[in-house]
């Protein structure tokens, strides 16, 4: 598997507190990689060593193909664009005048001002001042920001952060469709579940510092257990007859079987004189697997 980003027993100490501890972070190349856990987790400090902004204690860090140190941290990062925590920007200016502004600094062509407007949807805003934003917009302009220069890795720390449902609805689909369409690798991080099950096609969860499990999304919904849930015109039978448990709710709750073995329940209730009124499948979610990786609350 070819990495954009590679980590090997990358650790940060702060006193006597481990805040991230021998983490071995492997993000493929054009994937969209969910970096999920609850606040304080230590998404923030993995992806400010990823930068060089903060020193590991221990381990190393290899971002497209070169290994971050002090000294080349300024040209690995030239590759890369970013927006962690919260966007940072001039309110008095417009929203291209900010973008002006990092344009100069990094030396970049005039025309990746528009193009970076146009791919966030801020190409309409005219002279109105950033100070007049919503929360979503000066989210889409930290965006613009990162992504000029056509980076080939961007990183994004809670990007929905705060931002109401169709601002959470935006910034999505514009996360989802960078591989496609810029053709970089987006490492996301957030702590909401539903997100990262949404845009991501890899997934890390990492839980006080320590990766508790790492691959794609679709592996780790292959992990939900499955089952089936009726009703029937005599559901107390039914349980006895199938050797199953009820729920809070009343349905009778059996294994997952192939479809044969199902067709034979049904039928063999009906011979019991017992009809099928509803028969449905359920299975966990990704909040639950993450509850049982990491025993917290599923959503902070």
């Amino acid at each position: 598997m070819n990495c954009c980003i590679q980590t090997d027993g990358l650790t940060k100490t702060y006193g006597d507190t481990e805040v991230v501890s021998s983490l071995d972070l492997a993000v493929p190349c054009g994937s969209v990689y969910g970096f999920l856990g609850p606040n304080g987790a230590g998404k923030t400090t993995t992806m400010k060593m990823l930068l060089g902004l903060v020193h590991p204690t221990a381990g190393t860090a290899t971002v497209l193909g070169t290994l971050v140190t002090p000294r080349n941290r300024l040209q690995v990062n030239a590759h890369v664009g970013s927006l962690i925590e919260s966007p940072s920007c001039y309110p008095h200016l417009t929203a291209r005048e900010n973008l002006e502004v990092v344009r100069s600094l990094r030396g970049l062509p005039k025309s990746s001002i528009d193009e970076a407007l146009a791919t966030v949807r801020l190409d309409h805003t005219g002279s109105k001042p950033v100070r007049a934003f919503s929360l979503g917009m000066r989210q889409r302009l930290g965006l613009a920001a990162a992504l000029m220069g056509n980076p080939e890795l961007l990183l994004l720390d809670e990007p929905t952060n705060g931002l109401d449902p169709a601002g959470i609805q935006e910034i999505r689909e514009l996360i989802r469709s960078l591989p496609a369409e810029r053709g970089c690798t987006v490492l996301v991080s957030s702590h909401l579940l539903s997100e990262i099950d949404q845009m991501s096609d890899h997934v890390g969860i990492i839980s006080h510092g320590q990766m508790v499990w790492q691959g794609p999304l679709s592996a780790l919904h292959a992990q939900a257990r499955h089952w089936l849930e009726l009703h029937t015109t005599d559901d107390d039978r039914a349980a006895q007859l199938l050797k199953a448990s009820r729920t809070d709710e009343g349905w009778v709750r059996v294994r997952v079987r192939d479809d044969e073995s199902v067709a034979r329940m049904t039928l063999g209730l009906a011979r019991e004189g017992i009809g099928v009124v509803r028969l449905e499948e359920r299975h966990e979610d990704l909040e639950d697997l993450f509850l049982a990786l990491t025993g917290t609350e599923a959503s902070l």
